[in-house]
């Protein structure tokens, strides 16, 4: 037999594979050369919510003394001096009209006693936001001994509370049948958890997803600048005293602006005011958004940031720990709250 020819017209079987070409030098530019796409789950693309976090740390933060200086004596300054040139003006009044001067020493009279029941109310306001706190404390201590005793006390204190409360009538006459049928402190706790505080949380609950519906929609369509923290700072200090009053608290002017600082500054202490694990699902309503626009991400952060201290208020002015109920999480409140306001994808994104 013949051996293959090896000439040029024709070549053996390892002459028929492939030619590779070396080139010098590599090419400046190619998709091997590209750089890479910038994920959205990056958390410097992602919003943070950044007007929720100015607003709470605006309302966290204390007052230096020197303001507290500041402050007290001027308003002290300025208080003198109004009540002096209250008096003369009166005095002087009455010596030259004596009819008007005493109708405007009637006025001035009506002013004082107004403002005396502003004052009583103010200090009403913070013995009951007082009593709710020193409940929840009784509360807690009777769960962790086991006191059976100091439980009932306990709800005793919770119907004296809401005994003038209609909503919670029902409430109350299911308790006075099954009470005594409860022999632990935690069965007892937790059945007045269910019949007195549920109604109660639903409408704190309520707030909670109007409060961070009006903060994401401010935030996605106002773009003027401190609009959104102004906005902010608004809808949570009417959430926090809706709360208050929803559990009973009927803070004033300056018990609301307290029991806001106070809960301001727990959430800014524990770094709560974050993205954290139960903004996870809302975060990633916020990056499907921010690929349309960078206001609707925030718009739904700043949302759920709301949630966030609406449930933190609910923490600080119900009267009982959740035994029975569960904590409400951030995503189902940011869910509810802002279903079909950003369309049916962030739905969808927002889901537990």
């Amino acid at each position: 037999m013949s051996e293959p020819s090896q000439g040029p017209e024709g070549r053996g079987d390892k002459a028929r594979g492939p030619v590779l070409i070396e080139l010098d030098e590599r090419p400046k530019s190619g998709p091997d050369l590209a750089p890479p796409v910038p994920e959205l789950e990056d958390a410097a693309a992602l919003p943070q919510g950044r007007a929720m976090q100015r607003m709470a740390q605006l309302a966290a933060r204390p007052p230096s003394r020197l303001t507290r200086w500041f402050w007290g004596l001027l308003l002290t300054l300025l208080g003198a001096v109004v009540s002096v040139a209250a008096w003369d003006f009166v005095l002087g009044l009455i010596a030259r009209a004596p009819l008007l001067g005493y109708a405007v020493t009637a006025v001035t009279g009506a002013l004082l006693l107004v403002l005396l029941a502003i004052a009583l109310r103010e200090a009403s306001a913070f013995a009951r936001l007082g009593r709710i706190d020193k409940l929840n404390h009784a509360a807690r201590a009777a769960l962790t001994t086991e006191d059976l005793g100091a439980a009932r006390d306990v709800v005793n204190r919770l119907q004296a509370l809401y005994k003038g409360r209609s909503e919670l009538d029902w409430g109350r006459a299911r308790m006075a049948e099954r009470q005594a049928d409860q022999f632990d402190a935690a069965t007892l706790l937790g059945l007045a958890e269910s019949e007195l505080l549920a109604p109660l949380d639903a409408a704190a609950r309520s707030e909670i997803e109007a409060a961070a519906r009006q903060v994401a929609t401010v935030t996605a369509l106002v773009p003027i600048a401190l609009a959104d923290v102004v906005a902010a700072l608004t809808a949570n200090l009417r959430m926090i005293r809706r709360i208050a009053e929803i559990y009973g608290g009927r803070s004033g002017t300056l018990g609301s602006w307290r029991l806001t600082r106070a809960v301001m500054t727990h959430l800014v202490a524990t770094g709560a005011v974050a993205i954290g694990d139960d903004l996870i699902g809302s975060l990633a309503g916020g990056g499907v958004l921010s690929k349309l626009s960078r206001r609707f991400g925030e718009g739904v952060v700043n949302g759920a940031l709301t949630a966030r201290v609406g449930i933190a208020a609910i923490e600080v002015c119900r009267p009982l720990p959740f035994i029975r109920a569960g904590r409400p999480s951030v995503t189902g409140v940011v869910r509810q709250a802002l279903a079909g306001l950003f369309g049916q994808r962030a739905d969808q994104s927002t889901g537990d």
